[in-house]
Order: structure tokens, then sequence, then C-alpha cells
């Protein structure tokens, strides 16, 4: 009995060490758990969204978040007015809504570009539900950006940057807006991804997050948890025209660099490599011949550039800017854009398997020669957009091709608008285009000839 009883007090004992014991892990498991690592005495801390702090972003960030009001005159004509009573011309108010950033407490202001495009009038409502008519400074219409300005009466609250270079995926971030005129709305989530690509041009590079955005964030701001700016809301990726997953943010580094531009100099200062190609992945390597499956392949490398007087040749394979490794062209973009002409960047190369770098110079891109298969394009200046009455497009410079001898007086001078089916904005976005298609690739150009009619030719 004496030895039953002590038994009993033995495995009441052990119960209840194994009891405690539970507890005590469970506790510190709703906390953070330790995982081993090589470097086992350095433990590492995983914290769950519970125990992210929301609030300080979110505070330090709506107060310099403002509501944009666009509005637009639209000339529209009523069929059957002209065709009963003459005329039938009429002219209607439409009102466009977004979202804007302050980024000095003298009134400057920083929105997306499609948010105020064709605006006759722009008024700002301030979180504080103060509002002031707005002027515009300028624009990027390429990275959709664009630069406002209000006489305030007081200093205002303004956000400060933070460094869009630093970031990581699966950082948490909060997106600050004005979706569906629901003023100052927070929202948050996980960047996705860096260096995202959307147009076919391969020159703009966004932060791809899962925060909820929709239509009147645009322009808004996307910031860290310590309330910096790292990004400018501007688009959405959805079927339906309203969040569906993921959307997308110019990085703060890119829209300082706009924004610096526009009030210093009154237009973007853009610079370029001055090389042709596309990113490498294990097709292509194959179809070059390489091992390597990650960087830049040049194809070309054009006239009067940085990177042509410097040495750098057709076949070399970019795989570092600085101190950026480049896996992909928006890799590059992210780089590019944040530099001016004359700015020198290092880049890191391979040439026949050997690892070089070379210091280059950036160039102004109106200085640099753009020519494929025997046609020399160049840029469109203020002249030529006004006498053709056109925002976009490029122009033929000259014509060496044999094939189109018979025609070259009159495609010198003529428009590009479109390649493809790609809309020309640029020299830029176009060159950058046709080093992706392959040599035997034909490729539709749809001019405007000097005589306005339209034509096609193929190259």
């Amino acid at each position: 009995m004496k030895n039953l009883g002590s038994l009993f007090v033995v495995s009441l004992l052990s119960g209840a060490v194994t009891l405690g014991a539970y507890k005590f892990i469970e506790n510190q498991k709703s906390d953070s758990f330790i995982t081993t690592s090589p470097n086992y005495n350095k433990a590492v801390n995983y914290k769950g969204a519970e125990s992210v702090d929301f609030t300080t972003g979110a505070d330090k960030a709506i107060h310099s978040v403002v509501h944009v009001k666009n509005v637009s005159i639209r000339t529209y004509t009523d069929p059957w007015a002209s065709f009963f009573y003459g005329g039938g011309t009429q002219q209607q108010e439409q009102i466009g809504t977004g979202s804007g950033v302050i980024v000095s407490e003298d009134g400057y202001i920083v929105t997306n570009n499609h948010v105020i495009q064709d605006a006759t009038e722009l008024e700002v409502t301030l979180n504080n539900n103060k509002a002031y008519k707005a002027k515009l400074i300028g624009t990027d219409s390429k990275m959709d950006i664009a630069l406002l300005k209000i006489d305030a009466d007081e200093k205002l609250p303004f956000i400060v940057f933070g460094n869009s270079d630093n970031i990581k995926v699966g950082e948490w971030v909060l997106a600050v807006g004005n979706p569906y005129q629901l003023n100052s709305t927070v929202t948050a989530g996980i960047i996705s991804a860096k260096a995202r690509n959307l147009d076919k041009a391969s020159i703009q590079s966004f932060i791809q997050t899962d925060a909820a955005v929709n239509p009147g964030n645009s322009g808004g701001a996307l910031v860290n948890t310590n309330g910096e700016l790292i990004g400018i809301n501007t688009m959405i990726s959805s079927p339906t025209g309203s969040y569906a997953g993921y959307s997308f943010a110019v990085p703060s580094n890119i829209t300082k660099k706009i924004i610096e531009d526009l009030m210093k100099f009154g237009n973007v200062q853009r610079g370029i490599l001055g090389v042709e190609g596309g990113e490498l992945n294990a097709e292509v390597a194959k179809k070059y011949g390489i091992k390597q499956t990650e960087g830049f392949y040049v194809n070309k490398v054009n006239k009067n550039s940085g990177a042509e007087k410097v040495g750098i040749e057709k076949g070399d394979i970019i795989v570092k800017l600085d101190d950026t490794k480049i896996a992909s062209s928006a890799e590059m973009a992210t780089v590019i854009n944040t530099k001016r002409p004359n700015d020198v960047v290092k880049v890191s190369l391979l040439r026949d398997g050997k690892n070089m770098a070379l210091n280059v110079p950036l160039t102004k891109k109106e200085l640099i020669a753009y020519e494929f298969n025997g046609i020399e394009f160049e840029e469109l200046d203020a002249i030529d957009k006004k006498r053709f009455n056109l925002k976009n497009g490029i122009k033929i410079k000259q014509v060496t091709n044999e094939d189109y001898k018979e025609y070259a007086d009159d495609l010198k001078g003529s428009i590009v608008t479109r390649v493809d089916n790609m809309l020309v904005t640029d020299m830029e976005s176009v060159s950058s285009y046709l080093a992706k298609k392959e040599t035997n690739e034909k490729t539709r150009y749809l001019i405007i000839a000097k005589n306005g009619q339209k034509y096609t030719i193929f190259l």
C-alpha cells in the first residue's frame, strides 16, 4: 500500500512538471520561436502580424495624404442634334478624383500623371478638410508622376522619404489614400515583389504589394511601418477595375529624383546607358550558347553612348549596376531611372566568362542615335509635336537600307506612331522593344508621312 501511495505521488509530480513545461512552451510560442541555423548562437526572432504596430506609420502618413479633384472639359457631338438642328457640338464638365502626397511644408504635392491629365482646374483637400486650388508644376508621363503646388496659410504636414532600394520582399507596408471618395483610408499588406515590369518596353520598375488599392488610391502613399514614403501607388492588376490581389507603386527613389528634376529644371533629366538587349533565362542562355542564366545580355551598343565610349560590347552580360544585382530589365531601370545625364555608373559584367568592371557615364537620351535595319530614328522636338499635332512618336532621320531606297525621301522626316501593337511614346521605349525581337521577325510600322497620310512598312 505504501509503495502504491509513493507511485501515485511520483505520477502526480511528473504530470505537473509536464503540464507546466507545456504551458511555458506555448506561452513562448505565442511571441516568437527560435529556429536553428548554421549560425546557431544568433537567434532569429520571427514575429507574426499581431505583433506589428501599424499605428505609428499610419498616423505619420495620414496627415500628409490629400484628396485631388480634377476638373476637365470634354467636347462631344450629338449626331441627332447635328442632323436636325445643325451644330450639335457641346461641352461637358467631367470630374475625376485621386490622391496625392505632401512632400514639403510649403505645399509641393506629388501624385500620378493620370490623376491630373487634361485638367482645366485642380483642387486639393487636406486631411483637415481645408481645400486649395492647385497649380501644375510638371509631369513625367513615362513614370506616371506629376508635381503640384498649393499656397496654404500654414506650414503643412509632409511625408519623409524612405529609401526604396532597402525594402525587402515580405516587409509590411501601408497604402494610404482616398478610394471611392473614402478619405484617409489605410490598408496593410506586404511587398510581394520588387522591380516589377508591366510594359513591353521594360523601362518602368514598380513595387508590387498586396495592400488593397482601389480607384481613388492613385497618387497616394505607400509607406513602411515607420511612416516613411517608399512608393506612390499607381495602378492595380484586376479583371474588374477594382482590387483583386495586387497593386503597384512607383519607388520613392525614382519619385524623388523626378520631383527634384521638375523643381530644378522644369523637366525630367533622363540619362541612358546606351545598351540594348534583354534579360537572361534558361531558354535565352541556350539560344546564345552560354551558361549564365541571370543578368542582362547586350545585343547592341548605341552610337555616341557612354557604353560605346568605355568599350561595352555585344555579347557582354551585365550582372550588377553600382551595388545592385541585375537579373532583369526592370532592375536595370530601377537604377538608371534614379540617375541623370553625366552621372557615372559602375557596370559589372561578364565577357567570355571573365569578370570586368567599367565606369560608364550616362548619356542624355536625345543625343543617342538609334538605328534599326537601316533606318535611323530621332526624338520628336516641340516644333514637330506642334506641327503634326502629336503628343507621342519618333521621327525617321535617315534611311540607308537599299530595300527602301526609292522611298527614302518620302520616309525621311516621317513620324512613327506605332510599332506592332505598341503605341510609340519615345525612342527609348522603341529601342528597348525592338532589341527583344528576332532579327528575322517582321515588324510593322504605322507611319504618318509629311503629307499627313498613313501607311505601313515592314522591316
